[in-house]
């Protein structure tokens, strides 16, 4: 019973005690709440001014003080800095101004707060400037007036195999909008420092080593320069790599990598006037022994530079490594430097002689009766090849129409074939009685070519 009353002595004192300790601390907490009814708060900073703990009635004279005293301090790039004083511009304190509206956001029980948490508040009006003499202070600057360095993205320079990313350039251009701005902003909040790098008043640039764009682009040209294309032209090869491929690529200003289609045609057509072989001056040995130059003509290797450029364009595009001949618009019969081969129609014009040769035996030869040079119908010299051979046929032209058995063209309407009308060949004929272009051959040498000549057969006309 005695330790029982004990513990509840000791219990009620406890809680007194407690109630003492708690009613100490809501009292201290309200004398201090009571104090913040006509003081500011821990930490508070109107308009740039540290008013922490001020009397409000004692405000008026720290922003006089500011006021007076203020400079803006500008940080540029380099490390250079300039300053804005405020009595240059005219900057006042505006008194009639009213600051009351902190006072109503500063509850004075909820002072405790401002300890943890910086109060800062922005007063529109509170300072007022000359804007002529700021626009004039600003044109002052020297970070206007340096000769203007322009931001670069990113670049890439190819070396060895595969490309180096170089730094961009951060430069120096001003965004004189952007500036003014900041400027303006900073002398209201009464800030005294501006960073113009943070507070972008510089044109930066886009892309940067950073960026994750400029991996991706490197990845791309470092893929398109592993392409290896080998043209194979007969015994003779051409290739291409990424040596020649890097010096058709460039950058945009998205970094996207552009593939210059003119260079890849003028690299296609290159290739095709090393070896195409259509209309070239051929040195053919005649079937009397001479060494003839033979001009012109549809007969010989075309590259198609067209269609050849778009298959080049895609096997860059996924770095193909490959062997392959080009595509071409017409192929001659043989790849090496005597491309006509031992199968082909020999046409002498000075002689009037025809010889047809297949695999290197003389099939046939003939007199023949050629165009008429004294009516501006001469046969045209030059290299060709036969485009089809069709039995019965009528030709048909202005002044004539003629049925033949044999009808066999290799330069447009212009062939070989019969001429059932003529009862003589060779000679000098065709200088008065030729033909319109063709070339007149007697039935049975018709008849023996046709039996035994192939379409893309050379057929070759030359004057000795």
């Amino acid at each position: 019973m005695k330790n029982s009353n004990i513990k509840e002595v000791l219990w009620n004192k406890t809680i007194g005690n407690i109630i003492i300790v708690v009613a100490s601390i809501v009292l201290i907490y309200l004398s201090i709440s009571l104090y913040f009814t006509k003081h500011f708060f821990f930490n508070t900073v109107i308009n740039g001014v540290d008013v922490s703990l001020k009397s409000h009635k004692d405000v008026y004279g720290i922003f006089e003080s500011h006021v007076k005293g203020y400079k803006l301090q500008l940080n540029e790039r380099n490390g250079v800095t300039e300053e804005i004083i405020g009595q240059d511009i005219d900057m006042k304190y505006n008194e009639q101004k009213s600051i009351s509206e902190v006072y109503e956001k500063q509850k004075s029980v909820k002072w405790i707060i401002a300890i943890l948490k910086k109060q800062k508040y922005y007063v529109d009006g509170l300072y007022s400037y000359n804007k002529d003499n700021l626009g004039n202070k600003i044109n002052e600057l020297g970070c206007l007036k340096k000769d203007i360095i322009e931001p670069k993205n990113v670049s890439f320079k190819y070396s060895k195999g595969s490309y180096e990313v170089i730094e961009e350039v951060y430069g120096n251009k001003v965004l004189k909008e952007n500036l003014n701005k900041a400027i303006e902003n900073s002398i209201l909040q009464g800030e005294t420092k501006l960073d113009l790098n943070n507070n972008q008043c510089y044109e930066n640039p886009k892309y940067t080593l950073k960026s994750a764009k400029t991996t991706e682009t490197k990845n791309l040209l470092d893929k398109y320069v592993t392409t290896k294309v080998t043209y194979k032209f007969g015994s003779k090869s051409e290739v291409l790599d990424g040596e020649t491929i890097s010096k058709w690529l460039s950058i945009d200003e998205n970094l996207e990598v552009v593939i210059s289609e003119k260079a890849v045609k003028e690299y296609l057509q290159g290739l095709g006037s090393k070896y195409d072989t259509v209309g070239i001056t051929r040195k053919f040995k005649s079937s009397i022994g001479k060494i003839v130059e033979v001009k012109g003509g549809f007969y010989g290797w075309k590259l198609n530079s067209t269609e050849e450029a778009k298959a080049l364009l895609e096997n860059i595009k996924i770095g193909e490594v490959s062997e392959k001949e080009p595509i071409y618009t017409q192929r001659a019969l043989y790849r090496d430097e005597d491309d006509i081969g031992r199968t082909y129609v020999e046409i002498d014009i000075t002689r009037q002689h025809l010889w047809f040769y297949k695999d290197g035996k003389l099939i046939t030869q003939g007199d023949v009766v050629t165009g008429n040079p004294n009516r501006g119908n001469s046969t045209k010299l030059g290299t060709y090849m036969l485009n089809y051979k069709q039995k019965g046929s009528t030709l048909r032209g202005e002044n004539y129409e003629a049925d033949v058995t044999y009808w066999m063209p290799f330069n447009g309407n212009i062939g070989i074939h019969d001429a059932s009308w003529r009862y003589s060949f060779g000679g000098e004929i065709y200088k008065n009685n030729g033909t319109h272009g063709c070339v007149n051959a007697p039935l049975y040498l018709a008849k023996t070519i046709f039996e035994n000549i192939e379409e893309g057969t050379p057929v070759i006309c030359y004057e000795e």
